[in-house]
């Protein structure tokens, strides 16, 4: 029997995401940081696989829209209103869809509350899975300490990005015509820093103890961009990353069974006409045991 989130879904949908019914079906998917209104937003691969894989829960964690960026400068191609459209076409079909805010796109917290499309806008989310874990579901960017105590220094650290993003995508064109693989610097410079610096005061244990302090079994979080599903003391970490660099999502089975999906993994096996399943990370409890995942 499939348990359904609590407060924050109804019940299981009568009729789940039609579109695509020879896509793989997953009970729910968790995507975040797509920064539509930037360069940078990979949305024609994140098409791909929307169309690939079909859910009865869609989790936007987020950053789905960089009103900070569109605010400087207008960009908006015709592949971003593609995902918009894609994003409201699964909302008509049956498809559950929660739009959890992000500090990109917190313009949209004043329409929480509210549905737009078919799709809700919520502060928050409780999302229990099929095997009745229940898993907080929140963008993050309030754990940030930069974020929260002094935001002149996240728009500063966000326009060094954009130009790190710039030239990671020059980078990757010369690569690109020397027949290399893709590369990403900003995430490789990004893993740097964190190593370094602890990534701004312990962002992952913060968000694990404030799921765990709500009686929860487990997070989904986004902001950081950074795929990663392990055990902090007892609680599941779930960040389903990006798709800017990484182009990860968190997709749930119908037993409740987590797994982080790679599309750049996806897509090899594709290119190499092999049956390859998504990555899948069995974190480890307190006590060096596997947990249920």
């Amino acid at each position: 029997m499939l348990h359904t989130p609590d407060r924050d879904s109804h019940d299981h949908p009568d009729s789940p995401d039609k579109e695509d019914e020879s896509g793989q079906r997953l009970r729910t998917i968790f995507i975040s940081d797509i920064h539509l209104g930037t360069a940078g937003c990979q949305a024609e691969e994140l098409l791909e696989f929307l169309k690939t894989y079909r859910c009865d829960y869609l989790y936007l964690v987020g950053d789905i829209v960089d009103g900070w960026q569109l605010r400087r400068r207008w960009f908006w191609p015709q592949s971003h209103n593609d995902v918009v459209q894609k994003l409201l076409r699964r909302a008509r079909k049956g498809c559950k869809v929660i739009f959890v805010p992000g500090n990109h796109d917190e313009f949209a917290r004043g329409f929480v509350g509210h549905q737009f499309g078919g799709i809700e806008v919520r502060e928050d989310a409780v999302h229990t899975t099929a095997d009745g874990r229940t898993l907080w579901v929140t963008h993050g960017d309030y754990f940030d300490g930069v974020i929260q105590c002094a935001k002149w220094l996240a728009y500063l650290g966000d326009n060094a990005y954009e130009f790190t993003l710039k030239l990671n995508r020059y980078l990757n064109g010369l690569r690109a015509r020397l027949g290399l693989p893709y590369w990403s610097l900003s995430a490789y410079l990004k893993q740097k820093v964190k190593t370094a610096l602890n990534y701004v005061m312990d962002f992952e244990v913060a968000v694990a103890q404030e799921a765990r302090s709500r009686g929860h079994d487990g997070v989904v979080c986004g902001h950081i961009h950074r795929a990663e599903m392990r055990d902090i003391q007892g609680t599941l970490y779930c960040n389903d990353g990006d798709w800017v660099e990484s182009r990860t999502a968190l997709v749930e089975h119908m037993d409740g069974r987590l797994e982080l999906l790679h599309w750049d993994t996806v897509c090899s096996a594709r290119t190499a006409n092999l049956a390859v399943a998504p990555e899948t990370v069995t974190p480890l409890s307190s006590n060096g045991s596997r947990i249920r995942s």
